[in-house]
């Protein structure tokens, strides 16, 4: 791998300890897509072989509340990068799923922290933070950027191009030999990294473009699941099960490479994903419905925290936990401070060492519609209740998730007291981010909708 240094302005965003820069701890970012909550044996999946991230489970911190930004992919990317809510982003006229959400040149982001503060930083695989290479990881503090460009998937199609297996056309990632399997191949360029990177610490953010559709998996392990499809009502697709297989196997070898080189003990390993998984593919049980949705299967993801020797194993945490609040993690283990910049996440150190988390709202805002069967909504979470307010219907849904995860159980009527109190809070919240909401369209038509299935207007 040629290593390529991007010189970064000195921006005085961050404080560096004076802490020698070899003696600080690596950090890795493992971020799937569209892994669902309960995809991993970890979380409850019966029939899915995923030993190694159950191992680090075990070992650290499983997040049984932990929340991506958004229900969609883009603007949790955004989230980690910046430790802000996307909905402060002025870039974007308005923040269609499928549209790039872009991160300005001069905004101060994760990997140009860690770089002022010494640390060789690598972006490998997922990206899709807008269609300029302008916006690219090398231009956002990533000395090493693979596989990293305005795709959002695998590209697969006639001209040869054949999504999770050699030729994969992908921009920053040369092809393989014909049949090299995409997760294999960004596992092999992170495993060059941990053992080329010299004496510095390193920051890698491992983005699998795996689990998204196209779906394409190995031909052996597919076979090994192909019982699914009789076997299980939730989990019922042998091509994605084989896909988490791949994940899961690619954490043995990055797990093996640091075992190698010394420094497993001196790595904080984080493992989560960017939003819910397409419902029509995993079930998502015991949430309700999938990536795009308003409900818990759009954005409780796995979570875990791991690292060797300083932190105890063994833990189940039930604190509710957001994508911003890895960006104050990875900052906070770095001994990196923020000097003049505001973040919307705080730091999980304290929370994995044992520490309890004061009682703070989580939000989310998607003003439009998903081709998931979402609608636009806005919503909020404080302690074990979930308030959901619905554009379309101008009427709110009320949940208690420590009693109905599966949000069954509208108590919106029986508890108006507590509809008043989390509705005030998420109009404030609105209005301070400057939330940008949908509106009425003029040339609706109902009964194109009806014959459609379409909503008419929207794109």
């Amino acid at each position: 791998m040629k290593k390529i240094i991007y010189l970064v302005p000195t921006l005085s965003l961050v404080g560096c300890t004076s802490q020698q820069v070899e003696e600080k701890p690596n950090v890795i970012v493992i971020l799937a897509d569209d892994l669902g909550f309960g995809d991993v044996s970890a979380y409850g999946s019966t029939t899915i072989h995923t030993p190694n991230i159950d191992s680090l489970a075990h070992g650290g911190v499983c997040f049984t509340n932990g929340y991506a930004t958004s229900a969609t992919s883009t603007p949790s990317r955004y989230a980690l990068m910046t430790g802000m809510y996307p909905w402060k982003n002025k870039d974007a006229k308005i923040l269609p799923g499928d549209a790039p959400l872009i991160i300005n040149e001069n905004q101060f982001t994760l990997p140009k922290m860690m770089q002022q503060c010494g640390y060789v930083t690598g972006a490998i695989g997922k990206w899709h933070l807008g269609d300029d290479e302008k916006y690219w990881p090398e231009n956002q503090g990533f000395d090493v950027n693979i596989a990293g460009n305005y795709k959002g998937a695998p590209i697969k199609n006639k001209q040869g191009c054949n999504g999770y297996f050699s030729p994969y056309c992908l921009p920053r990632l040369e092809n393989g030999k014909e049949g090299e399997y995409l997760t294999d191949r960004l596992t092999d360029e992170a495993v060059h990294l941990i053992e080329t990177h010299g004496d510095s610490p390193f920051y890698l953010n491992l983005a699998h473009y795996a689990v998204h559709t196209p779906l394409g998996a190995k031909p052996e392990l597919e076979k090994k699941y192909e019982a699914l499809a009789d076997s299980s009502y939730f989990q019922h697709n042998a091509t994605y099960a084989a896909m988490i297989q791949s994940v899961d196997e690619s954490l043995a070898k990055l797990l093996a490479a640091l075992e190698r080189k010394g420094i497993l003990d001196n790595t904080l390993i984080i493992v989560t994903s960017d939003n819910g998984a397409v419902h029509r593919i995993s079930g998502s049980y015991p949430l309700r419905k999938g990536k795009g949705s308003e409900y818990e299967g759009g954005v409780r993801v796995p979570l875990i925290t791991y690292w060797k020797g300083h932190i105890l194993p063994n833990q189940r945490n039930s604190t509710p936990v957001i994508t911003m609040d890895l960006f104050s993690t990875v900052l906070d283990v770095a001994c990196v401070e923020l000097k003049d910049e505001k973040v919307d996440g705080i730091s999980l150190l304290p929370v994995i060492k044992g520490e309890d988390l004061k009682v703070r709202p989580l939000f989310w805002h998607y003003p439009h519609y998903h081709n998931g069967g979402a609608r636009p909504y806005s919503s909020v979470r404080l302690d074990e209740w979930k308030l959901i307010k619905q554009y379309e219907t101008h009427t709110y849904e009320l949940y208690n998730l420590k009693e109905d995860i599966g949000e069954k159980e509208d108590l919106s009527k029986k508890n108006p007291d507590k509809v008043n109190e989390l509705r005030g809070i998420l109009e404030k919240w609105l209005k301070n981010v400057d939330a940008q909401l949908p509106f009425a369209n003029a040339n609706w038509n109902s009964e194109k909708e009806r014959k459609t299935g379409k909503y008419a207007g929207v794109d």
